[in-house]
């Protein structure tokens, strides 16, 4: 039976320190004599009144869970008054009688549940920390476009995937592989959301919200040329005029290279001792330094290239002093010429010819491709990065695709021995 009443909560009183001496108060020799204390109050199912030394008065109910004693604040008084007090201990002892963790309960419930946009924000400010600035940048500014105008102002834990379909419907079609990314980037912060004990579920799956979307159309990958047209395309480039943006193109084709890292090439990344291109993190994809073994079609190509730049800087400089080339630059010396195929294709053009010309495993290829080939287990035991094979493959595909300015089959690993490697 309850033992308090409003008016014995309201007079409630702190304690006073005792000594354990037969007299009271505390004889002189106790230094704490007649000092107040605080004093719990017994209400009778667990609940009690406790009083500070101050006079601050505040409610805690005592629970079990798995035989552990829990104390449960309730908040103070008078904001919280007896009934109040009596009707949240009822409600949290149905919770301990039940086998639920009363206070990991009530923590939970106090937690602010942010809106999918602050919760893009942090994930942001936390994942950022192990990210490049490109994949920072790119992760937080798609979805503050596409998909916070549409759902940012949910709460994170409201998120499903009707939400998710909604950001999602503009894109899917028009643009397909932003619209992954999107996607991908979206079940990020999700999931980032319930790892914070921000919701309880998990983000929706792919196919869940698929569902709810139209067909997307095929892949297109970026068309290519066939390898056995490279050199006659090569020769008649080599003969044109020497514009900076052309001899990118050349170079971005001997090397395998993607397009913005030959754009972004300086020529302090070059060894021509060594015939190396050490590539910084920066440029690279994967955001990993790579070097690259320069064939002597592509020192050819450099030697040339170092009237128009000086020998300083970037490598192919833009027409503005310290600016890069643009990429649709570099595809505009394809389209005058009359060609339909993208920059990117020649990586395909090359992967093609390694494939059916040469007998180079195809790790070999991949390597020079810059791509992290096998397993991560794989990856972790492997201690060479093919670097005297890479270099004759790369050296074979300069002779295939420039043979007048390639070294003569004396100085170098002809076809023949490139396809028994």
């Amino acid at each position: 039976m309850p033992k308090l009443t409003e008016l014995k909560v309201k007079n409630a009183k702190p304690g006073v320190h005792s000594c354990g001496a037969a007299r009271r108060p505390c004889p002189p020799s106790c230094q704490k004599g007649g000092e107040p204390i605080a004093k719990r109050y017994a209400d009778g199912g667990g609940l009690y009144l406790e009083v500070k030394p101050s006079g601050a008065k505040s409610w805690i109910l005592r629970v079990q869970h798995q035989r552990r004693r829990q104390d449960i604040g309730l908040g103070g008084y008078p904001v919280v008054t007896l009934a109040d007090a009596r009707e949240a201990a009822l409600k949290f002892r149905r919770m301990a009688k039940g086998g639920e963790n009363v206070r990991a309960a009530k923590k939970k419930a106090s937690v602010r549940i942010p809106t999918f946009a602050e919760a893009v924000d942090a994930c942001h400010k936390e994942l950022s920390k192990g990210w490049s600035d490109k994949t920072a940048a790119a992760f937080k500014s798609s979805l503050e476009m596409h998909a916070n105008p549409k759902i940012g102002h949910h709460r994170v834990d409201e998120i499903e995937s009707e939400e998710m379909i909604l950001a999602l419907a503009p894109l899917w079609t028009s643009k397909p592989e932003q619209a992954k990314k999107l996607r991908a980037r979206m079940g990020q912060v999700l999931a980032f959301a319930k790892a914070r004990g921000w919701r309880a579920d998990r983000p929706p799956e792919g196919r869940e919200v698929r569902m709810g979307l139209a067909k997307q159309p095929d892949e297109k990958h970026f068309a290519a040329m066939p390898f056995d047209d490279v050199p006659t395309f090569f020769s008649s480039q080599w003969g044109e005029p020497e514009t900076s943006a052309r001899m990118a193109l050349l170079f971005t084709i001997l090397t395998a290279a993607r397009s913005g890292e030959v754009r972004g090439a300086r020529w302090e990344h070059i060894d021509l001792e060594e015939k190396l291109w050490n590539r910084p993190g920066e440029l690279m994809k994967s955001g990993k330094p790579h070097t690259v073994t320069l064939s002597s079609a592509a020192i050819s190509v450099l030697d040339r290239v170092r009237i128009l730049s000086g020998g300083v800087g970037l490598i192919f400089p833009g027409q503005r002093a310290g600016s890069q080339l643009s990429d649709m630059t570099l595809l505009k010396v394809l389209r005058t010429s009359g060609k339909k195929e993208t920059v990117h294709g020649f990586r395909s053009s090359f992967r093609d010819w390694a494939a059916e010309k040469t007998s180079f495993p195809r790790e070999i290829a991949e390597a020079a491709l810059a791509h992290e080939d096998g397993t991560k287990v794989e990856r972790a035991y492997r201690r060479t990065d093919f670097r005297e094979k890479r270099a004759a493959l790369l050296e074979a595909w300069g002779q295939f695709v420039a043979p007048s300015i390639s070294q003569s089959a004396d100085n170098v690993v002809s076809l023949q021995e490139a396809r028994s490697a």
